[in-house]
């Protein structure tokens, strides 16, 4: 991502949670600040492609991000429950969380992490909607390349030594093994508690001929948009890297799970694909 520029993708995910709640019924994320945020010419936009958003290809996309953001607030209020007060969104984009938090009157504070153009366009769009940011949410700008996240949670009010969940939304993809190591690691750190949720994409070649020509194709739409994808891991070898890093609990949501879980039921007209995995991690 250039330095100067908002994240592309972050604008294609924000559409896609907006269709979920134009055109999926029942939905399995309910978000109608979605709609909001990326305001009424959008909207409209999105209701004059309707076919477009029906298509099978956008249909498997929009089932798991929604998909990935329900797994990831779910946890987040088992997390809630048992007394965490802090939730850390790594790469928020356009993420609404904040503006629907049902967890206030719990003392729950979020710290909306972002390169620091797309947190700037982000909050001119929150502005244009007329959105009044809650008194439980910090921003906190991060140039990954030049900055260290540990010190500017810190530097905005977060308490590494109580507690936090941290969601990372499609991210992982887009940085190299190394960073998503250094980013697990500081969470693996975390106080006692302390649990994220992520996703990624299964290695590309366990899948048969046609999905990897999907993905190729994939793969350079999103590089000829500057945004390329750069890693990706195996179930196994990333439980393995994640039993290292100290995480005592581990979940991996595929396919069939994430299906089994909100999609396998009468009248439904979504189901997730087999390239996209979501993992639950705690302390």
């Amino acid at each position: 991502m250039k330095d100067d520029s908002p994240s592309q993708t972050a604008y294609t995910v924000a559409l896609s949670r907006a269709a979920h709640q134009l055109f999926d019924l029942p939905r399995v994320f309910e978000d109608p600040v979605a709609l909001t945020i990326i305001g009424p010419k959008a909207v409209s936009g999105i209701r004059a492609a309707e076919a477009r958003f029906r298509h099978g290809f956008s249909r498997y996309l929009r089932a798991f991000l929604v998909a990935r953001s329900r797994l990831a607030e779910d946890a987040l209020g088992e997390a809630v429950a048992r007394g965490v007060r802090q939730y850390v969104v790594l790469g928020a984009g356009l993420d609404t969380f904040a503006y629907r938090n049902p967890h206030v009157p719990s003392g729950l504070r979020v710290f909306e992490v972002d390169h620091p153009a797309t947190q700037e366009w982000k909050r001119e769009l929150i502005s244009q909607a007329h959105l009044k940011a809650p008194g439980s949410l910090i921003y906190v700008p991060v140039n990954f390349e030049r900055e260290q996240l540990a010190e500017r949670l810190g530097a905005n009010g977060f308490r590494a030594d109580e507690p936090a969940f941290f969601s990372w939304l499609g991210v992982t993809m887009y940085l190299t093994h190394e960073a998503i190591h250094d980013t697990l690691r500081f969470v693996a750190r975390s106080a006692v508690g302390s649990g994220i949720v992520f996703d990624y994409f299964n290695t590309p070649a366990r899948w048969d001929l046609l999905r990897r020509w999907g993905l190729k194709v994939l793969m350079r739409r999103f590089a000829a948009a500057g945004e390329p994808w750069h890693t990706f891991f195996s179930p196994a070898q990333l439980l393995g890297e994640l039993r290292g890093l100290g995480f005592a609990t581990v979940r991996d949501f595929g396919r069939d799970e994430i299906n089994a879980r909100f999609f396998n039921h009468a009248g439904a007209r979504l189901r997730v694909g087999g390239f996209g995995r979501v993992v639950l991690a705690r302390i």
